[in-house]
């Protein structure tokens, strides 16, 4: 069951949730805030989410995942609001009975997961903020007709 959250991702947590004694891979991809992004310093991150929405395409993520790969269990966890360099923003864990799978089903959930879940990134720098190019829609009421 995926999650949104307001505060620190327990990354640990999330990967034992996913253990399983038939599996003999267990993987975390750990999406964290960085301090520049081609030649642009970042201070922190700010993240927001149309919520609803947003959690029912990440559960059908993890659903697809483990229907399209040979993986036991996937979840996937999201921080919003401000994320400072070197927190977690995104969490994905993904157990397998082999690491092949899980390593190419984590890369998958990530890359669709930033296509088609309704949250939007906006950039805080030490000279301003900036949305981040194709995270947040042209005004409040594309929320909703988002991807």
């Amino acid at each position: 069951m995926p999650r949104l959250v307001d505060a620190e991702i327990d990354t640990s947590a999330l990967l034992r949730a996913v253990v399983r004694p038939e599996c003999g891979a267990a993987i975390l991809f750990v999406g964290t805030t960085r301090q520049f992004t081609d030649g642009y310093e970042t201070a922190s991150l700010d993240y927001e989410a149309y919520h609803d929405m947003a959690l029912a395409e990440m559960a059908r993520l993890e659903q697809e995942a483990c229907d399209r790969f040979e993986i036991a269990q996937c979840l996937i966890e999201h921080r919003l609001g401000n994320v400072p360099i070197g927190e977690t923003s995104v969490a994905v864990a993904v157990s397998s009975p082999h690491r092949k799978a899980a390593f190419a089903a984590a890369e998958w959930v990530m890359d669709q997961l930033k296509a088609r879940v309704p949250i939007w990134k906006k950039d805080r720098s030490p000279t301003g903020e900036r949305w981040v190019p194709n995270s947040k829609p042209e005004n409040e009421s594309d929320k909703l007709n988002a991807r």
